[in-house]
Formats: structure tokens, sequence, C-alpha cells
């Protein structure tokens, strides 16, 4: 429970200590000694009334205590000496303001590149650390690890100050937004590594986030997209999984389990923003979610129409990942041959080369073709490359369910 709590605050406190202190970087060190020390206190004093009080004020001074130890930095000291005394940040932070939303856009800072912008956000709003950041982005660790440590000195070497944007600079901001939103979503539906195939609490942070900037920006089209599309996904959350936290495929799943309200939220959504102008990947991916949504049965899917959108989606914004669910759309509609030679033409696309995601449509696609062997060699290939436990064992699974051989334990 403190955890979680710990967790959900933690981009909150970080949004005010970054706001009040110009400083992304020292704010990031002074918060993690403060969540650190709630981690340690709490349990045996108990949750203070005001929980994210409490972590402002201790972070504070901890920040004041760092920079009058470091005497010759001398501008991290005039930094400290504008802030107010703990006890006055303790009664202000009792407000009921949500920096959270007000970080994420924050974060992507004029300095930064958009992916560098992207990178440090998911760090400081989703809380997601660097290995699942890195295969989000479908490049190593390290590259990663680079990547926001550089993005910290740009800010600090930019000169430009760490501050909420004016509302006529969000715009600017909103594309690398809705990106990070997007990511934060995806990694909580289906998580990249671990024993479980949702990080429930990652999904619906996301979904708020969302929610409060389509409440920002109700007309924008992409922005309302976004929205529709978590919801969307997210309905079939309880269906998701079985009983004991297995992973249960889409077509498998038991639709009467799908959320109702949400489906209808979302379809809403998506249809008033697809006439209102240029059409966005996000509304795409939300009319490909609706289509799946409205279908009773799996056998029921319009695999035409998803096809037509996805042809549409690899136009407008075009990767490897849209390309490999593209295959598998052809798949349904003109058989797995046709699907197996748009995955031949990724073979080579180095993002995917060592990922767990093209063997294992590949083998999806084999078993419907009646490639037992070849499936079977492309579910073990897929199972020793993803990081998840619980996508792991489904497709170890799939593989001891085909026909022939048994599968070596």
């Amino acid at each position: 429970m403190i955890d979680a709590l710990l967790k959900r605050l933690a981009p909150q406190v970080l949004g005010v200590m970054a706001r009040r202190t110009r400083d992304f970087a020292a704010s990031e060190d002074a918060v993690q000694e403060a969540l650190i020390a709630a981690a340690a206190r709490w349990p045996v004093d108990g949750v203070p009334a005001n929980p994210r009080g409490w972590l402002v004020a201790v972070a504070a001074r901890r920040l004041t205590d760092h920079v009058r130890s470091e005497l010759a930095r001398r501008r991290r000291e005039e930094v400290v000496v504008s802030l107010a005394p703990p006890e006055v940040q303790l009664l202000a932070s009792a407000d009921e303001q949500d920096d959270t939303l007000e970080l994420l856009f924050t974060c992507c800072h004029p300095a930064l590149s958009e992916a560098s912008a992207i990178a440090l956000t998911l760090r400081a709003v989703g809380g997601l650390t660097t290995a699942e950041i890195a295969r989000g982005f479908l490049v190593p660790e390290a590259t990663m690890a680079q990547r926001i440590a550089r993005a910290k000195a740009t800010i600090t070497a930019s000169g430009v100050p760490f501050a909420v944007p004016e509302a006529s600079e969000r715009e600017a901001r909103l594309r690398a937004v809705l990106h990070v939103l997007y990511l934060i979503f995806n990694e909580g539906y289906a998580s990249s590594g671990g024993p479980d195939v949702l990080r429930v609490e990652l999904a619906a942070e996301a979904i708020r986030l969302a929610r409060a900037v389509h409440a920002l920006l109700p007309d924008d089209a992409e922005v309302t997209g976004l929205l529709a599309l978590m919801l969307l996904t997210d309905a079939r959350r309880p269906a998701r999984t079985g009983p004991h936290g297995e992973l249960v495929p889409l077509a498998e799943q038991d639709r009467a389990r799908w959320d109702p309200a949400a489906i209808a939220e979302g379809i809403a959504l998506v249809s008033a923003a697809l006439p209102r102008g240029a059409v966005g990947a996000y509304q795409l991916q939300a009319a490909i979610a609706a289509v799946h949504d409205e279908a009773a049965t799996a056998d029921a899917t319009d695999w035409p129409q998803i096809l037509a959108l996805y042809g549409v989606l690899a136009t407008l914004a075009p990767s490897p990942m849209v390309e490999l669910a593209r295959a598998i759309a052809t798949a349904m509609v003109d058989g797995p041959a046709a699907g197996l030679g748009l995955l031949d033409a990724l073979a080579t696309e180095p993002r995917l080369a060592s990922g767990h995601r093209l063997p294992a449509a590949r083998a999806h696609l084999l078993e419907r073709a009646g490639d037992h062997a070849a499936a079977r060699e492309h579910y073990l290939l897929a199972a020793g490359r993803t990081a998840n436990t619980a996508e792991r064992d489904y497709l170890l699974l799939r593989a001891a369910a085909l026909p022939g051989p048994g599968v070596a334990r």
C-alpha cells in the first residue's frame, strides 16, 4: 500500500520541486531521498495526514542540505535561498493542485529532441525504469541510459528555465506529451518485463493524465483519439488474464467481461474526433480498437476494415510495429502465406531483430498455415526473448500444444 502511494506521489512531488527550484536534476535527487526516507519511516510511524506535503518538505530540506554542503556551487545556493521554509512548503503543498500534468508538459523541454524529452518524461512522470523505456523504444538499455543523462545535461546547459510552459507553448510540446502517455499506457497494458501481464497502476495513470490533457485541449482530435484508444483497449483488461494471471489472447477472451461503459465512451470519442479534419495516428488506432470491440465474437471481427485502417496508418505514421500488425491483419484477410510474406520483409528491421514480437507473430501465422514444426521453433525463439514471465509461459504453452515432438523443458 505504501509503495503504491509513493509511486503515485513521486511525480507530483517532483513537479512541485522542479517548478520551485528550476533545477530538474537536483530536484529528482532530493525527491528520491525523500521517497527512501518515507519508505523507511512510514511503516513504523504511520502515513502522515498529508503525505505529499511531508515528501515536499523532506525533499526541500534534503536539497537545502545538499546545496549548503557544496559552497562552491553558488547557483544552487541562490536557488535554495528562494525556497520557502519547509514548514511553509508543507502547508502550501496541501492544496489540491495536481502537478503531474504540469510536470508532463515541463519535461518536454524545448532544448531537447523529442526522443530525449519523451525518455526523460517516462522516467519522471511514468516512473518507468531505463530498461522498460529502452524496450518501448526498441533500443539497448545502455543507449537509453545515455540518452536520459544527456537530456538532463542539455537542460542544464541550455539556460532555458525548467518551468511550467505558458499556454501558447504547450501546443508545441503536445506531440511529445501524447507519445509519452501512449508509451506509459502500453507498458501498463502489456508489461515488457516482470511476472505480470498488466501493470494496472500505470495504465490507470496514463488514462487519468490523458483525461486531464483532453480537458485542457478538448477540441484537439489527436488528444481525443488517444484517450479513446486507451479506453477501448483498457476495456478488455478484465478478460486479458486468466484466474492465475496467465495471458489470454484477444481471440480467446470472454467478451462478456469487457467493460461496456469504457467501450461506449471510447467509440463516442473517436466518432467525434474523426470528422474534425486531418486524421492522426491515434485516431486511426482508436478506430481499429473500436472495430475489435464492436465484434460480438472473434470470428465476427471485420478484418477487411482493420486491414484498410492499417494501410492508412502505415502511410501516415510508418513504423515496424505498424507493419507487424498489418501483416497479421493481411493474414486474417488473405491467408497466412500473404502475412508471412510481409513478415519476411521485416526480417532485417534492426528494431525488431532481437525482440520477441517478430518470431511470435511468425509462429502464429505458421501455426495457422499448418507448419507446426516451424511454428514451434519460432514460439520457442520468442519465449526466449521476452522479459515478461506470463508472456513467456504463454508462448511455451503454445509451442507445447502443437502436434508433433514434445517441447524440451
